[in-house]
């Protein structure tokens, strides 16, 4: 089988996508492992070793059959009504009873068949119109025919789902707004970009994706680490993740003023590093508080642990001492591991601010849901001159802000504040025409692209000789050719 594409077949510890009409969900695929999928249960085993793509129906037992596929009968000409005015919604048009469905169910009778007997018990029917029959059959079909499809994953299919399963995880950022996003940082092979996204690591992925492993990435982040939740789920190879980085947005300042060091780190940048890797990533309150509460708490901590062992220490018999000398000697080695992580912590913190420290970076993108002002006035200042950045909000408002601040500061051209509008139209013959549900918004983008900022005049001195020597028709043009 080949690797990525169309080609590529199911594995075992792979993360597949599960599609059943317009509906997503991102599971791992393991053995024996049951999961509950738009109200359907079924096991994955069977589905391993096929080509993604391919459509399964779930039997009984919960096991996974590929789909037949099967000729629609259009041959024969459907009986059909010219309109639907005769029709009346009493309930009482279908013979079948909710307890013949469930004998035929019980029997094993397969979905195909038991929408073909609706069908046929149906007294109107007939009478509906071609469209309303059609309708009529999608809709049993949906009930009744339990198919579910496998898809790879992949930065359409996963902006999708978040964006229909839980936005507020992604910041509501619509799919269409995230490939505007990568189209406008002009994100590809061999770059250096800068990330800052809270949104559960789907952004990264999307620009990992793009890059296709090759140039770096060096990922901002706020609390103990940095969230990838939605990056795992991509399934990328182990190579994309060598060029990977991460620095704390809590040590951009010191770097931009050169005090930045590792020595210098508060000691809880490493207990913190513990933590987060033992509960695999807290939830971004806990890491603010564990980093507020600075050093007090660990002390309290210490004297419950003494008192425990204490207690402890009066019931152990004699048999327990040797478990006990087990014990000291796991301590041992999950300390010396820990020490292990921490230094391999440190490394990669220095290698980022190394790659920062360049201020060559050849784009930045950002999706968080901090006021983008601030981040942006520091994070620009890695960026190398004539490079594309790109901010996403869920809101107008901060971005206008942040698009007057820069304005104001200078060393950005090409300025624009822009929304994307998104309608998804039904096309079929004879009844094509926009869907009726429609995406309300999908967040605001600032982009725009750096250039030298001429650190000696300060812009509003410009101004100040341009008012003096311009008449006022003039005056105007030169500001907006500033921008």
């Amino acid at each position: 089988a080949m690797e990525g594409g169309e080609g590529a077949r199911v594995r075992e510890g792979d993360v597949a996508v599960l599609k059943r009409g317009e509906v997503y969900k991102a599971v791992p695929v393991l053995r024996r492992r049951k999961i509950i999928f738009e109200k359907q249960w079924f096991y994955l085993d069977n589905a391993i070793g096929h080509i993604y793509g391919t459509t399964f129906e779930v039997t009984n037992g919960g096991n996974l059959q590929p789909k037949q596929e099967v000729e629609e009968t259009t041959t024969e000409t459907k009986e059909a009504g010219t309109d639907n005015r005769n029709i009346v919604d009493d309930g009482k048009s279908q013979k079948l009873t909710h307890d013949d469905i469930k004998a035929l169910k019980d029997k094993g009778i397969k979905g195909q068949e038991i929408v073909q007997q609706l069908i046929e018990n149906s007294t109107t029917f007939r009478d509906k119109t071609e469209f309303a029959q059609d309708k009529y059959i999608k809709k049993k079909k949906k009930k009744y025919e339990a198919v579910i499809t496998i898809v790879k994953p992949s930065t359409r299919i996963l902006s999708t789902m978040y964006y229909a399963r839980e936005p507020g995880k992604i910041n509501h950022l619509r799919y269409d707004t995230l490939a505007q996003m990568l189209t406008l940082g002009n994100i590809h092979a061999g770059s250096k970009i800068i990330v800052m996204e809270t949104c559960a690591g789907l952004v990264l992925g999307a620009v990992m994706e793009r890059m296709g492993g090759y140039g770096s990435i060096i990922q901002m982040y706020s609390g103990g680490g940095p969230v990838r939740a939605a990056t795992s789920c991509f399934g990328f190879p182990k190579l994309f993740f060598d060029n990977l980085h991460e620095f704390p947005l809590s040590k951009v300042d010191s770097l931009l003023s050169r005090t930045f060091s590792t020595e210098t780190l508060p000691s809880d940048f490493e207990d913190n590093t513990l933590v987060e890797e033992e509960s695999n990533g807290l939830t971004g309150e806990k890491q603010t508080s564990l980093q507020e509460t600075e050093e007090e708490p660990t002390t309290e901590a210490a004297m419950e642990i003494n008192q425990t062992e204490e207690q402890e220490t009066v019931d152990i018999n004699a048999d327990d001492v040797e478990f006990k000398e087990n014990k000291e000697k796991e301590n041992k080695e999950s300390v010396r591991e820990k020490q292990i992580k921490q230094l391999e912590r440190r490394r990669k913190l220095i290698e980022a601010a190394s790659l920062l420290r360049e201020k060559n970076a050849d784009g930045l993108i950002v999706a968080s849901k901090f006021h983008p002002t601030p981040l942006l006035l520091s994070l620009l200042e890695f960026v190398a001159p004539s490079r594309p950045f790109v901010v996403y909000c869920q809101y107008k408002e901060p971005l206008l802000e942040c698009y007057t601040k820069l304005r104001e500061r200078g060393g950005v051209i090409n300025l624009k504040l822009s929304e994307t509008w998104l309608r998804n139209y039904q096309v079929l013959p004879d009844r094509s025409h926009p869907k009726l549900i429609m995406s309300g918004g999908g967040g605001y983008l600032l982009s725009g692209i750096t250039v030298v900022l001429d650190k000696g005049k300060s812009d509003s001195s410009n101004l100040e000789a341009l008012k003096m020597e311009e008449p006022s028709a003039k005056r105007c043009k030169v500001q907006d050719l500033h921008c």
